[in-house]
């Protein structure tokens, strides 16, 4: 469907699934990094609290006599566990220091007596991040320790590697972002989807003005073409009025059903209304048809057989309308001067069969798609549509194919009703 509303209709679409994408994505924005903070505040937490394991109980057995003694140390599960610690003057009092006997992770002697010397120069607890000797990140927690003057006299150094924590926070980042990237993308189709279907009533709306805009440009040609034809012969020869005025009474008649029946299919194709059956004569209907139907540049024959149906009448007209115009604009044979059209009725079917150059196999039943164009005696437009769609609103079903001396003949049928 094209035309400015309906590309305005596809704008709305994309700019509702924008605006639904933006949302989504701010909140991801506000919701990742909080959970990324919280999960890096858990992970401090752990570390602090292995170590705060260590250096709080071994800076009580330390000074649990009242001065530097490491017979309580040496006997706590502490000293053989993990994480390891070390005891060391830190530039104070001089005194051996005191290692753990588990090695957990080798560490730079060096790198733990600078971090001692600087808590025990300033008097302060610190923490810090550096390398084992094997590359890892390991946090090491200092706590300095006062002697029976109160002077320091020492720190407890203690180390734990980080690299399996760390390693977890950053899978948790990775994993949070691909997440969000998921989400985005899901928010983004999904928005499309929800968005396709809030404006899908609109867009059916709009589709179903166009055809019946097209629909009552397509069958009103035929029948004012006829009246016009009839007003000139009126004015040309009055003295045949008096035989032409019935005939425009009842194709004005039948011009004001053509356009009730154009509102009953925009109502039924809407479900607000249904088929108005009644029982029909079938041959009797295709008569009239026949006989207001402008022939001037065609010949048409009938042959019909009574035969009862039960049809909604204004849209069955309207049908039959449409195969009679069909054969009569597209069923002349190649030189000829007018189109030879047949027309038969009999056990609720109408064959239409004309001698103009047939159709194209390879077309086949895409003839009777809306707007779809046919070669030959098939037509172009939604005349056959409408016949079609006629046809099985009522049960029945619309044929087509080529006659064996050429031409193409259309079949229409419906159920034969019991009288």
């Amino acid at each position: 469907m094209r035309g400015p509303a309906a590309e305005r209709l596809r704008r709305l679409r994309w700019w509702l699934t924008v605006v639904f994408t933006v949302m989504n994505t701010i909140g991801l924005i506000v919701l990742a990094p909080l959970i990324l903070r919280l999960d890096s505040q858990r992970t401090e937490a752990g570390i602090s609290n292995q170590l705060d394991v260590v250096t709080g109980p071994v800076l009580r057995l330390v000074n649990e006599s009242g001065g530097i003694d490491f017979t309580a140390v040496n006997r706590d599960p502490l000293n053989s566990t993990c994480p390891e610690f070390v005891i060391v003057p830190g530039g104070a009092t001089r005194f051996d220091q005191h290692s753990s006997q588990k090695v957990c992770t080798a560490m730079d002697p060096q790198v733990l007596d600078e971090l001692a010397t600087k808590a025990v120069s300033d008097g302060v607890t610190l923490s810090a991040d550096r390398k084992a000797l094997s590359g890892h990140q390991v946090r090491v927690d200092v706590e300095p320790f006062r002697d029976s003057s109160g002077k320091y006299a020492g720190a407890v150094v203690a180390w734990t590697d980080t690299e399996d924590e760390l390693g977890a926070h950053q899978r948790l980042v990775i994993t949070v972002l691909l997440v969000c990237a998921f989400l985005i993308l899901a928010a983004a189709l999904l928005g499309y989807w929800v968005s396709g279907r809030a404006i899908r009533p609109a867009m059916a709306a709009l589709e179903q003005q166009e055809n019946l805009l097209a629909e009552t440009a397509h069958d009103l040609r035929t029948p004012v073409a006829a009246l016009r034809a009839l007003a000139e012969t009126a004015m040309q020869d009055p003295h045949q009025r008096g035989e032409l005025l019935p005939r425009t009474v009842r194709l004005a008649g039948r011009m004001g059903d053509i356009i009730d029946g154009l509102l009953v299919r925009a109502r039924l194709a809407a479900g607000v209304e249904q088929l108005s059956m009644q029982l029909v004569w079938l041959d009797q209907l295709v008569a009239v048809v026949v006989e207001d139907t402008p022939s001037d540049s065609a010949r048409v024959s009938l042959v019909t057989a009574p035969t009862m149906v039960r049809a909604d009448p204004v849209l069955l007209q309207r049908a039959i309308g449409n195969l009679l115009d069909n054969a009569m604009r597209h069923g002349r044979a190649p030189g000829a001067d007018q189109a030879i059209v047949t027309v038969t009725v009999a056990d609720g079917r109408i064959t239409v069969a004309d001698q103009g150059p047939g159709i194209d196999p390879a077309i086949g039943d895409d003839l009777f798609e809306r707007f779809a164009a046919g070669s030959g005696s098939a037509g172009a437009g939604i005349g056959l549509s409408v016949v079609r769609w006629v046809a099985l609103a009522h049960g029945g079903d619309l044929k087509v194919h080529n006659g064996d001396e050429g031409g193409a003949i259309f079949e229409f049928r419906l159920p034969v009703a019991e009288r």
